[in-house]
């Protein structure tokens, strides 16, 4: 098992390179890029719930949304009924950069698969979906225990 994940991470972080080549010349990294579609896909979701989504800390999310708000990528604001909780909302600067967004993980996931065929492809999703769920339900046992 620590094989897998040695080749997840060094895949991860060689994803993170790739996407640094290309969408830093729109002021995003490699980071921004889950943050993005994310924030496309669940416009008006609150912070919290983007974190849970993300599978990071608040305090992780909030740093960054800092950021993407700083550089007019989002807008945040108060939940109109319950002021502690801030809703997160994508700006046309984000949804202008998002068709660039989705083609970098197309284009990752096209390099990252070459060679391999549709039906291996299909197997290792299911089992990788598995995984995922399995360390999902692990981790909401961490933060409630």
């Amino acid at each position: 098992m620590p094989k897998i994940m040695k080749s997840l991470n060094n895949i991860s972080r060689c994803q993170s390179v790739f996407r640094n080549a290309r969408l830093g010349a729109r002021g995003l990294c490699a980071f921004h890029h889950a943050y993005v579609l994310a924030i496309a896909r669940m416009a008006g979701c609150s912070q919290e719930e983007l974190a849970r989504e993300l599978c990071l800390n608040k305090s992780t999310v909030t740093r960054a949304l800092s950021q993407l708000e700083e550089d007019g990528y989002i807008t945040r604001a108060p939940k109109p009924e319950d002021k502690r909780c801030v809703l997160v909302y994508p700006t046309e600067k984000l949804l202008s950069v998002l068709p660039a967004v989705r083609a970098v993980s197309v284009q990752w996931n096209s390099l990252i698969a070459a060679g391999v065929s549709e039906g291996e492809l299909e197997v290792f999703y299911r089992v990788l979906l598995q995984m995922e769920q399995n360390a999902k339900a692990v981790a909401s046992e961490c933060r409630e225990g």
